[in-house]
């Protein structure tokens, strides 16, 4: 069984059979904004549809890049700890610790 189910631009929460995987997770609240450099930002319009203590168990963490917001905010980095693995990019690991791989 596939389930997949959108949550933000780019997280989504996908359920494979019993596991569950979360991509790029993004919760901050409506208001908070991102800065990207060279004079760039962003600000959330809308809040999450749910809350990330909402999400469950997590099997995995799939991150593109954990170094903008708006793959990785301040709230989608309190579900990484409690995910069994976060799988991202090499220098993303380095930065992360704990169970980034």
């Amino acid at each position: 069984m596939l389930h997949v189910t959108r949550l933000d631009a780019a997280t989504m929460i996908v359920e494979i059979g019993s596991v569950r995987l979360v991509t790029d997770p993004v919760f901050d609240p409506v208001g908070t904004e991102s800065h990207f450099g060279f004079g760039t930002r962003s600000r959330k319009l809308t809040n999450p549809p749910i809350k990330p203590n909402e999400i469950g168990p997590i099997d995995a963490v799939l991150l593109s890049h954990d170094h903008h917001a708006d793959n990785l905010d301040d709230a989608g980095r309190t579900l990484l700890p409690g995910a069994r693995t976060v799988l991202t990019t090499h220098s993303g690991a380095a930065r992360l610790r704990g169970n980034a791989q």
